[in-house]
């Protein structure tokens, strides 16, 4: 059982337990001598590890993304933890629980899938009653539905955040769609629970969270657009018009093509959906960061992606 996670270490002290391998990389001293660089990840973080005895032999026994038992100190190097590693173990997958490696959400999973699926019921268009209703019955989709991180870092970067960040924007959707004249609420309702359905193909979390092949090559845009096509083309009668609006509430989902979206959002439901999205995103992210950046100041470190500090307040 793991016992030493990365957030407990501390300069001074020693390890003598199980993580994952990566951004491994085999470099060269001045003198010409080699040495191997990685960093030590579980569901607390990463912490940089560097090795400089018996690299060559080592850095053949394992490769990046396998577990590995770690025995060395901890010290402190530029205002940053490094483990000086001593021995490197690969550990087979069979002797470890994943769940010490990932971050999972800590909200109850089956109380938020509940909710997400009440909610789908509650519309009266009865062709997007019964898309949910195929998706929702399908057990293969709904078990990677459940497990599914939203992002590798951004915002919701766990298992299970795919489906809390679904919930939270579908709620999101039913506090504003009303205040608004001539906005579609089921097809709102719809676009939010399928906004980000290609997330479940295109991230991979199996010792950490990172992006598939597909997901590389095609991103959850492309996936879920196929994702709900599929399920469209087995529907008696589905309208084409309906499925156009839906599949476009999906590729404009990200705003503009800067950052993702083949096309901006053209409809009063797309525009809504985008917005809500980004919101429920920044703000988890910010705060996750927040929390992550326990400085005791009141600003936070620069956020390199949003480019800016963040003001905590004055404890």
């Amino acid at each position: 059982m793991k016992e030493i996670f990365v957030n407990t270490l501390m300069a001074g002290g020693t390890v003598d337990d199980i993580f994952v391998a990566r951004k491994k990389q085999l470099a060269h001293k001045k003198d010409g001598n080699p040495y191997l660089t990685l960093s030590l990840v579980d569901r607390s973080g990463s912490v940089k590890a560097v090795l400089w005895d018996n690299v060559e032999a080592i850095n053949k026994a394992f490769l990046e993304g396998d577990y590995i038992r770690i025995q060395g100190n901890v010290q402190k190097y530029r205002e940053e933890l490094q483990v000086v590693t001593r021995h490197i173990q690969k550990i087979s997958p069979d002797e470890i629980d994943a769940m010490d490696f990932l971050p999972a959400t800590q909200r109850d999973v089956e109380k938020m899938l509940t909710q997400l699926i009440r909610i789908s019921k509650t519309g009266q268009n009865h062709h997007l009653l019964e898309l949910l209703a195929a998706f929702f019955e399908d057990k293969d989709f709904v078990e990677l539905f459940k497990t599914a991180p939203a992002a590798k870092k951004m915002h919701h970067a766990y298992l299970g955040g795919l489906l809390e960040h679904t919930l939270s924007v579908v709620r999101l959707i039913e506090a504003v769609s009303n205040h608004y004249k001539g906005v579609d609420k089921d097809l709102l309702i719809a676009g939010g629970i399928f906004h980000d359905i290609g997330k479940v193909h295109e991230l991979s979390y199996d010792s950490c969270i990172d992006y598939s092949d597909s997901g590389r090559l095609l991103s959850h845009i492309v996936i879920g657009v196929e994702m709900v096509d599929k399920k469209i083309s087995a529907l008696d009668e589905f309208p084409q018009d309906l499925a156009l609006l839906l599949k476009h509430m999906i590729i404009s989902h990200h705003g503009c093509r800067e950052f993702g979206s083949p096309e901006p959002p053209k409809t009063l439901e797309a525009v809504i959906l985008y917005h809500l999205d980004d919101l429920d995103a920044k703000v988890t992210g910010i705060r996750s960061f927040m929390e992550q950046d326990d400085t005791g100041a009141a600003w936070t470190s620069y956020h390199r992606i949003l480019e800016q500090f963040f003001y905590k307040g004055k404890k």
